[in-house]
């Protein structure tokens, strides 16, 4: 009898069957869950998110999947996940500003960050620090109530620095062992939003605003 199925076991009373594998599957499902929700690293990224007033990303490898597509008539094209969108407006929704730091200039990623109503832009940085203390200056936040989400070694500088230091899956080995959460879905494919989550749970929030789309 496996561990899951001795789990079941102990939940049943002597009327109940014996459980059947979509049970089974179920209960280990739940398990895993409630592994992610309690680890350690996961507690702490938690702790930490509860003072973010700010969430500053990179744009390639964070909100894209790190593609650029050009056209014959040199237009850059980019891809961007409706998940990390609606996260982003969730975001906004807990009260928490958002903003983009990105080393290349897209028209493409001008338009995206108009859309998702975004508070900084910093488009051509190719020193992301001068950036990122322009921001603080103006914003008058300190370095703790800040996230940050990067992908590469450009990305360091910010990260060591912030409350809350982020990768998606597809981030440099050199990055994954500096932050203080790695998301499980790459860039582009909604690794934004396993962020913009976490910061709403950090902050106690997550139940009020989905009782909010509950109700509408």
């Amino acid at each position: 009898m496996s561990r899951y199925e001795l789990r079941w076991k102990n939940k049943m009373t002597g009327s109940e069957k014996y459980p059947s594998d979509c049970q089974i599957l179920e209960e280990m499902r739940t398990q895993a869950r409630e592994q992610i929700s309690t680890s350690p690293a996961r507690q702490c990224a938690l702790a930490r998110a509860k003072d973010i007033k700010l969430l500053l990303l990179d744009v390639d490898g964070v909100l894209t999947n790190g593609s650029l597509l050009y056209t014959g008539e040199e237009i850059e094209s980019k891809s961007f996940h409706t998940l990390d969108g609606f996260g982003l407006q969730l975001l906004r929704e807990a009260e928490v500003a958002t903003g983009i730091i990105t080393a290349r200039r897209s028209a493409v990623v001008a338009r995206r960050a108009k859309e998702l109503k975004m508070t900084y832009i910093y488009q051509g940085a190719m020193n992301k620090n001068i950036a990122f203390k322009e921001i603080l200056a103006e914003s008058g936040l300190k370095p703790f109530e800040v996230a940050y989400m990067g992908d590469d070694w450009l990305d360091l500088v910010i990260l060591q620095q912030v409350g809350l230091a982020t990768t998606p899956a597809n981030g440099a080995p050199e990055v994954q062992e500096r932050v203080h959460f790695s998301t499980k879905r790459s860039g582009g494919f909604g690794a934004v939003r396993e962020v913009c989550d976490l910061i709403i749970e950090g902050k106690g929030l997550k139940e009020t605003l989905l009782q909010k789309y509950l109700n509408k």
